[in-house]
């Protein structure tokens, strides 16, 4: 089953954290800031870590620059 997610990233976190709204969108909240991917990758792992899924199921669909993103997440 692959699950494609809206998140909002806000980099620059104390503690990392993922949360989902009431209208499906989900805020991330990343301690790495977004210098050479590192925030991106964090993400990623957030989110395996999330969902209970490996890193590599994981993967940015749209957004990669910007902060808002749209996450593909392969759960089955």
């Amino acid at each position: 089953m692959t699950t494609v997610l809206q998140v909002k990233v806000k980099p620059g976190a104390r503690v990392s954290s993922l949360t989902a709204s009431d209208d499906g969108a989900w805020t991330a909240w990343i301690r790495a800031l977004p210098i050479e991917g590192r925030a991106n990758a964090e993400l990623i792992a957030l989110v395996a870590k999330h969902f209970g899924c490996s890193r590599a199921a994981v993967r940015i669909k749209a957004g990669a620059t910007g902060r808002i993103k749209l996450v593909e997440v392969d759960a089955g």
